[in-house]
């Protein structure tokens, strides 16, 4: 099996179990977990992992699905009606019109806290459970991706200078993607250092992921992309700020500066991160 069809498994096995007289909290739980989407995340944190050192690989499953949980609390806060009022994610209803917003708030602050109980009991040494915990807080919250949040839906309708408009989306987009690189790589065994220059790379990744989703949305039907499009208009998007052929050209730079920056790393590692490129920010 593959990187991706190797987490699959593991989520499929490792779902949250919350036993009660709800009716369906607990399947509410592992519903957006379940839908599909990339696991773009995922995939950058254990592909550095195998590419380092492939006897961690089992373990660092959970950090893993730490990682996706925590986007997925994103994605499930973000499509409430008080945010973007999305009605379908991933290609099927979003939390709050297949169940109610209620379920949808607890799920996402349920999804949030679950995760950092998986990275406790992870088979890991407790210092590198603790820099795990450190990473995915730190680019999760605060100073992360709720800042970019924050940022996004206050300045919805306000013209932003390109410069904000990639400090908001180096929070909201880039700095759990470039977190997947981090915690990979100390899981992996990397220094700190070299885990810091990984976070760098993986915050230009995250740029140019979130200049695709822009493009997507403004290019692709419902189908293609799994939700509705159109859909950001009043966003501060790089489509309504440059442009769609200016915004292409600005994703194809971001790309050749990664793949200058990778030009020193082990070739499994410039690899796995040059084929998800290929496979998720071209076109």
């Amino acid at each position: 099996m593959n990187i991706l069809e190797c987490f699959k498994d593991y989520l499929k096995q490792n779902l949250t179990k919350c036993k009660s007289y709800h009716p369906y909290f607990e399947e509410a739980l592992n519903y957006m977990l379940l839908a599909g989407g990339k696991h773009f995340r995922a995939q950058l944190l254990l592909g550095v992992v195998n590419a380092v050192d492939k006897s961690k690989f089992n373990d660092a499953m959970a950090v893993a699905m730490a990682l996706e949980m925590i986007h997925s609390y994103s994605l499930i806060h973000d499509d409430l009606p008080s945010m973007d009022n999305a009605d379908f994610r991933r290609g099927i209803p979003t939390i709050h019109k297949k169940y109610d917003e209620v379920t949808a708030i607890l799920v996402g602050d349920a999804l949030n806290s679950d995760a950092f109980l998986r990275i406790a009991n992870a088979n890991l040494s407790d210092e590198i459970k603790v820099k795990c915990v450190r990473i995915l807080a730190h680019n999760a919250g605060s100073a992360g991706m709720v800042l970019g949040q924050a940022l996004d839906c206050f300045f919805e309708k306000t013209t932003l200078e390109l410069d904000k408009l990639e400090f908001l989306h180096l929070r909201k987009t880039g700095a759990l993607i470039a977190a997947s690189l981090e915690l990979g790589a100390i899981i992996a065994g990397l220094s700190d250092e070299k885990a810091k220059e990984l976070y760098k790379i993986g915050l230009k990744i995250g740029l140019a992921f979130q200049i695709q989703d822009d493009l997507i949305d403004a290019t692709a039907t419902s189908e293609e992309a799994g939700k509705p499009v159109n859909h950001d208009e009043f966003k501060n998007s790089f489509v309504n700020l440059i442009g769609v052929e200016r915004s292409k050209a600005y994703k194809e730079k971001i790309i050749a500066q990664i793949s200058e920056n990778l030009q020193n790393y082990d070739e499994n590692l410039v690899n796995l991160i040059s084929n998800l490129i290929e496979k998720y920010l071209k076109g």
